[in-house]
């Protein structure tokens, strides 16, 4: 018996085999649920294929910065589905420009961009699906400690998360009268498509393993398995809730070296 047997899942934001959404994925899979995706359509010939890979055949393109497209992928879905049981929100983009040199150097566009495709699409995914959402329903999207403390040339995506994150904790209390769940991940750096883009990512990413209480980098198979705690009826009374998996990274104040030395030090 899996935990999410005779559950259905909804995963927006599938992009290739190093992706978060696909760590999801299996992990759900794994467990039972039944899937549908939708992804950019500019990923398609990465994501449909692995869709396809776990038996999916509700496998939908959506640019999720399109009212009208998220309008049509959920009337699919309720035709399809006739209910969920978990919808997933695993998508944010800024430009690239944008996630380096100095936040005060993002552009309005930039700024406008980040926010509608990071964080207002989670608002309006939640809209368009919660009126067919069953009883005891999860909600979760995928966010980053860069939300509450600096994580140089995150700039304008630190911003957009914490926006994520506050949204998270509004549709927790909107959706919570249903006994619907929202809660958001936040994950450790992991090397996926949008990662490259942040400037610095490969020092980041070195300096999270030397500094992280358990001293290891953080894989989409981990985030998968948080996933599932937080689809199953397991968590069934958390909502509005950061669930960090980050080897406890978040939790350090003076980060110092695993043999005692100040991080970075000779």
């Amino acid at each position: 018996m899996g935990l999410l047997d005779g559950k259905t899942a909804l995963i927006f934001g599938l992009a290739n085999e190093r992706s978060i959404a696909w760590g999801i994925s299996k992990a759900f899979d794994e467990q039972g649920a039944c899937l549908g995706f939708s992804y950019a359509p500019v990923v398609e010939k990465y994501a449909r294929p692995l869709a396809t890979k776990l038996g999916a055949t509700f496998i939908e393109p959506c640019d999720v910065a399109s009212d009208e497209q998220i309008e049509k992928v959920a009337r699919k879905a309720k035709k399809y589905f006739k209910k969920i049981d978990i919808l997933v929100h695993s998508i944010a983009f800024a430009g690239r420009d944008e996630l380096k040199g100095h936040f005060y150097q993002t552009t309005r566009e930039g700024f406008r961009t980040a926010m509608d495709i990071s964080v207002f699409s989670f608002v309006a995914l939640t809209k368009a699906f919660q009126s067919f959402l069953n009883p005891g329903g999860s909600v979760m999207c995928l966010t980053y400690y860069g939300s509450v403390k600096v994580a140089p040339h995150y700039n304008v995506m630190g911003v957009a998360k914490a926006a994520l994150e506050s949204s998270t904790r509004y549709l927790a209390y909107d959706l919570g009268p249903k006994q619907i769940r929202v809660n958001a991940i936040s994950a450790g750096p992991i090397r996926t498509l949008a990662a490259a883009g942040v400037g610095g990512f490969r020092d980041m990413y070195k300096h999270f393993a030397d500094i992280s209480p358990m001293q290891e980098n953080v894989t989409t198979e981990d985030v998968g398995n948080a996933a599932v705690f937080l689809a199953s009826d397991l968590s069934k009374r958390v909502t509005g809730e950061v669930l960090y998996v980050d080897s406890g990274f978040n939790i350090m104040g003076v980060q110092m070296g695993p043999k005692g030395e100040k991080s970075g030090g000779k």
